[in-house]
């Protein structure tokens, strides 16, 4: 058989978006909505440190409410387990993510595991888990995020650690998408410079890697509408949230790092979170997301620094496959390109997303985290392992050119 390229594109996000200061007021007429007299809370220490909670909790009223306050940074098997078990206990109408994309994440698969039984493993792809379709909706989910980062208040996706294994594996179905998504920029006024920076940086390189991923249509028909991938590729749609996306993150992450209580920087960067987090989950990521999955999974490098030191060098290699793109990156983050060429103006985005970093307290190159030269082939090669990733990226890449990159990362 012939090949046939894709002709069509889908575009998914959470069935219901509220953006804006003092939506978290609404996350009571959310669950009364869907008819939730209980509510289990997924969140984090430091959203309950912060008062976060505290101000979810009392916008829930007189709903019956259960918190779940374990979850921890590139939450590991045992603490989705731990917060599963919380659930079944609880028997929640609803349940309530708050939080980083890890609390988010936490919350949308104990929806579904809950509602469908079996363990969480049962839903991961072989050989490390059962490779079982989610066959369902969920209990009803909402997600109120805290940092502007993750886009995981709109994405099908979680990300469960295996510290044991060196390694990160993901369920992903739509059914994990959130019912509602309450994107409250007041609500990361508290997150503090490093991880306003790095969480900043997580979203550009999303939308960056969604603007320039492969067009759908440079992709293989699937044989059915069920096998098509969640990363379908970019198109035009997925285009406009990427574009505004860079240009929100590019022109408001420094007033959000210097000064955390600029609640317009807030907002736009909230907005840009989103917009860009509804493209890459559309679109798809590239190699700067498949290093910086292999190099948490291996040293616990933490993901919005780890992306942000590894984004330059991977535009720098896939600079000619997408120059006039680059270059619309370039102007969009502010850089000159007067009196230069396509090519050159590509290298210019790469040098536009070093300085915002740099401008964030960002730099110091791979090497900073811990990396060092020895562990650079056993990086690339986790990395090379993972297609969901590496299929989208714009120039063919394998295990040695992402050496070459990780290397020049250092």
């Amino acid at each position: 058989m012939t090949y046939q390229p894709e002709s069509v594109w889908e575009f998914s996000i959470a069935d219901n978006v509220t953006f804006g200061v003092g939506a978290v007021e609404e996350v009571s007429d959310v669950v009364a909505e869907r008819d939730a007299s209980s509510v289990l809370v997924v969140t984090d220490a430091g959203v309950a440190d912060a008062g976060i909670l505290d101000t979810v909790v009392e916008a829930l009223g007189d709903v019956e409410c259960s918190v779940f306050d374990g979850v921890e940074p590139d939450p590991s098997l045992p603490v989705f387990e731990e917060a599963v078990e919380v659930a079944e206990e609880a028997d929640p109408d609803a349940i309530v993510g708050v939080g980083g994309g890890s609390s988010m994440d936490v919350a949308k698969t104990t929806s579904v595991v809950c509602e469908h039984g079996g363990s969480v493993l049962d839903y991961v792809a072989p050989p490390t888990g059962g490779g079982e379709p989610v066959p369902g909706p969920g209990i009803p989910t909402v997600c109120l995020p805290t940092t502007s980062g993750t886009g995981s208040e709109t994405s099908p996706v979680s990300v469960i650690s295996l510290p044991d294994e060196d390694l990160k594996v993901g369920i992903s179905s739509p059914h994990q998408r959130p019912d509602v998504a309450l994107v409250d920029p007041g609500l990361t006024v508290t997150l503090p410079p490093g991880p306003t920076a790095s969480s900043g940086m997580d979203a550009l390189s999303h939308a960056i890697e969604a603007y320039t991923t492969r067009r759908y249509d440079a992709k293989p028909t699937p044989d059915s509408r069920a096998e098509r991938p969640d990363y379908n590729g970019r198109s035009i749609l997925t285009d406009q949230f990427a574009h505004r996306a860079i240009e929100l993150v590019g022109n408001n992450l420094r007033d959000a790092v210097d000064n955390g209580n600029d609640l317009e920087a807030r907002r736009r960067m909230a907005l840009g979170s989103f917009m860009a987090g509804a493209a890459f989950t559309n679109a798809g990521l590239g190699a700067t997301h498949a290093i910086a999955m292999a190099a948490g999974a291996i040293h616990h490098t933490p993901h919005g620094v780890t992306i942000a030191l590894a984004l330059p060098d991977v535009m720098r290699y896939n600079a000619t496959s997408a120059p006039d793109r680059y270059a619309e990156i370039a102007r969009l983050l502010g850089e000159d390109l007067t009196a230069t060429g396509r090519h050159e103006a590509a290298e210019a985005a790469a040098r536009g997303v070093e300085r915002l970093a740099a401008d964030v307290g960002i730099d110091g190159g791979l090497a900073s985290l811990g990396l060092e030269s020895e562990d650079v082939g056993h990086v690339a090669e986790r990395a090379s392992k993972l297609e969901r990733l590496t299929v989208g990226n714009p120039r063919r890449i394998g295990r040695e050119e992402l050496e070459t990159i990780i290397r020049d990362a250092l």
